[in-house]
């Protein structure tokens, strides 16, 4: 045990840990800062999420998936409930999911609450509009629940949630210490040097009218029962809407945990008896626990999750640290007396849990990887914690690879039908909806853990990585799902149902992005190589020309074999399908890369570069990963992250076979580009010999050895051998380089000039 020293031995500590119910009345709560109070609110379901650019006024909560929830539990006689509720059903659809608000007195039977939402004429006149409800709430009821019990057609918001406090007749006991609450059941923690008596004042409350409260007893009993003592004599019997002082002693014993409970019989009728735990602590840390927890097993291992869980530690300890080590054994230690939170790190680990429970679930896993695991027992709360750190619990496990199964077992590249072929297999999927990808991908594929209890999701196209606190929202971090084949390119654009389509929502082809520095830059250009100096830059992307001089968007290498894998897969999985009602864009095909995109972008996506980039960025652990989520999700696969070679038997400008596969049919992937000096070294004039494989457009930059560009021009290159005249004997004596580019290749040579 590692301990923590102070000079302040004789100052008296007192805090106090509320159990999570809420105190009445409790004010219209307007889910600011998209989080929940901390006390009496617990939100459940993969598709609780906010509305920040919706609400009365923004944001509001959102209920997208059947079983979201959101619960209040309080303390005390409630009166009524009030909230703001709209629907939210997509563009020309009407609602017909069903959403309840409900009442309980246990939290396990739930009643509704005034009338259930299953219809437009349940909230009022027009769709998207908050309208105001209220409903008296029983007398009994401790628990407010808004339930969708199931999804169809339309989301939820959910603003200015308040409950005011009931008036009751009937004697009711409320505990407080100080100005904070004391609700029946929570844990009062202090602390003492040993053998230094605190004093410890509390004051019970009637929160009743008329009938009187008699506490008739005030017993301690637990393990160090004889460290307390109640001062105040009982019985105490306190008027309506009166109060009454109760007066408690700890003095500490020995050094450690000193927990006790006091229990107080009186005559309320929900609230007998009334329990506080006394959570003492004689010195500085809680006593450290004597065992670790046992036998951890991992029961869920996928390519892009895996949960762990493990057997108690012999004497209850209070909770468990569960630290991760990515690829080598765990070698963090925690500090006695420091709380961690999740995502803090702890010498070459992360923490991934800090509670009672014994199961977890961390998150930014990937596939094929392996990851290491340490739980160390502790006890105490706040500064008293105290960490085993002898012999941890420890563990490993290791993530698969890509798992497609038999899912290709009907496709072959040698089949004149592998494009229909192909279709068929990865059209047919379960929609997701657009408003769930962040829930959905965002809470549990992209999200990582960072210090301080915060997560981090990056820019897929630039890489800027965004640090927030709470749930992923949307507006409030300036991101957008941006759609990697652009909207404005897709033949079902104009559309009545284009908004609910599958084309629209499916996740294969949506990326998290930065909305005003990228996903607003990009706009509808198509993917390029910038060449010479960028137009704009934000971190990794780039918008810019191409050899051609045409302007083009160019993300970070990282992205750019999975940003075109996407697009072609959304290429394949449409062909065939929708009306082109698309004015803006010229396909070769229906769902074919366009030709020419609208009347300022008077050009198309070039598809030698989304081949060269699948050829040149092979798929990574994340991306696979992501693959098999979405395939879990939406049940299809992007089939050219499985096999890559796939795209070459497909002429993504028409959607027609190509039987020739890499070798002939599809030349930009062959990058048949031969490059010769002659003579070298020469005095600055000499002949470039450039073979190529077609008529193209080349860039040719010539750099000295400080990288700078001595000179730049633009050649027309056509199939076949082409000889490039070059004089320029005004150059300095030395070695310089010059570059080739093009829109599908890069070459560079070394030119000596003496």
């Amino acid at each position: 045990m590692k301990k923590i020293t102070t000079t302040l031995l004789l100052v008296l500590i007192t805090s106090v840990t509320i159990f999570a119910q809420a105190v009445l009345p409790i004010a219209p709560w307007g889910f600011t800062g998209s989080a929940l109070p901390a006390t009496g609110w617990v939100s459940a379901g993969t598709g609780f999420s906010y509305y920040t650019g919706s609400g009365n006024p923004a944001p509001a909560a959102k209920f997208s998936v059947t079983g979201d929830m959101l619960t209040i539990s309080f303390t005390s006689t409630p009166g009524t409930l009030s909230y703001d509720i709209t629907d939210n059903p997509p563009t020309g659809q009407a609602y017909t999911s069903n959403f309840v608000a409900e009442e309980s007195s246990n939290g396990t039977t739930y009643t509704t609450v005034g009338t259930a939402f299953t219809t437009q004429a349940n909230f009022g006149a027009t769709a998207g509009t908050f309208y105001s409800k209220s409903s008296a709430l029983l007398s009994t009821s401790r628990f407010v629940r808004f339930h969708m019990v199931t999804k169809a057609v339309g989301n939820i918001g959910l603003d200015n949630v308040g409950i005011t406090a009931g008036v009751s007749t009937t004697q009711q006991m409320v505990v407080m210490q100080s100005t904070n609450t004391i609700v029946n059941g929570a844990t009062y923690s202090v602390s003492s040097p040993v053998s230094t008596a605190l004093p410890m004042n509390f004051t019970i409350n009637n929160t009743g009218t008329t009938g009187t409260l008699n506490v008739t007893s005030a017993l301690l009993s637990g393990p160090a029962a004889a460290d307390y003592v109640v001062n105040t004599t009982t019985p105490i019997n306190v008027a309506g809407s009166g109060n009454s002082p109760l007066s408690l002693t700890f003095t500490p014993s020995a050094t450690g945990t000193r927990n006790a409970v006091l229990t107080m019989a009186n005559n309320d009728p929900t609230a007998n008896p009334y329990i506080i735990n006394l959570n003492g602590i004689g010195g500085n840390l809680a006593t450290e626990p004597t065992a670790q927890p046992t036998n951890l097993t991992f029961p869920i291992v996928k390519q892009y999750r895996l949960s762990g869980s493990f057997t108690a530690a012999a004497g209850t300890p209070d909770g468990y640290l569960v630290l991760r080590s990515d690829g080598t054994a765990v070698t963090g230690i925690p500090v006695d007396g420091t709380v961690y939170q999740q995502g803090d790190m702890i010498g070459n680990a992360k923490v991934v849990s800090s509670s009672n429970a014994t199961a977890f679930m961390p998150n930014n896993i990937k596939s094929n990887s392996q990851y290491f695991f340490a739980i160390y027992a502790y006890n105490g709360v706040s500064t008293y914690r105290n960490y085993l750190t002898s012999s941890p619990l420890t563990g490993n496990t290791t993530t698969t690879g890509a798992n497609p199964g038999t899912y290709y077992a009907a496709i072959n590249t040698a089949s004149t039908t592998f494009v229909t072929d192909l279709h068929a297999l990865v059209n047919p999927h379960t929609q997701q909806y657009y408003s769930s990808y962040g829930p959905l991908m965002m809470d549990y594929l992209y999200q990582r853990d960072t210090t301080l209890g915060r997560h981090v999701a990056t820019c897929q196209y630039s890489g800027e990585n965004i640090v927030y606190t709470g749930l992923f929202d949307w507006t409030s971090l300036n991101m957008s799902r941006e759609h990697i084949y652009p909207q404005s390119w897709m033949p079902t654009v104009n559309g009545a149902t284009y908004l609910t389509s599958n084309e629209y929502q499916d996740y294969h082809m949506l990326l998290p992005v930065d909305q005003t520095n990228v996903n607003a830059i990009r706009s509808n250009y198509p993917y390029g190589i910038v060449v010479g100096t960028p137009s704009y830059t934000y971190l990794g992307a780039k918008l810019g020309l191409n050899a051609a001089g045409k302007t083009v968007w160019e993300p970070r290498d990282a992205e750019k074999g999975a940003a075109a894998r996407s697009m072609l897969y959304e290429c394949i999985a449409y062909t065939g399908t929708g009306v082109n009602g698309n004015t803006n864009a010229t396909y070769g095909g229906s769902w074919s890369l366009p030709l020419t995109i609208n009347s300022s972008i008077a050009y198309g996506q070039d598809q030698a570069v989304l081949k060269l980039w699948n050829t040149t960025y092979a798929p990574d652990k994340f991306e696979i990963a992501k693959n098999e989520y979405i395939d879990s999700l939406q049940g299809n696969r992007n089939p050219f992250i499985d096999h890559p070679e796939y795209v070459c038997f497909i002429d993504f400008t028409t959607m027609t076979y190509l039987a020739t596969g890499c070798t002939t049919g599809v030349k930009e992937m062959t990058n048949e580009v031969s490059v010769s000096l002659a003579p070298n070294p020469n005095n600055g004039n000499f002949t470039i010999n450039y073979t190529g494989s077609e008529n193209k457009q080349v860039s040719m930059k010539l750099f000295d050895m400080m990288g700078r560009v001595v000179l730049s021009k633009e050649v027309r290159i056509n199939d076949g051998l082409n000889k490039i005249e070059m004089s320029v004997p005004e150059l300095s004596k030395g070695i310089y380089s010059i570059e080739f580019i093009t829109e599908s290749s890069t070459e560079t040579k070394r030119v000596v000039i003496q």
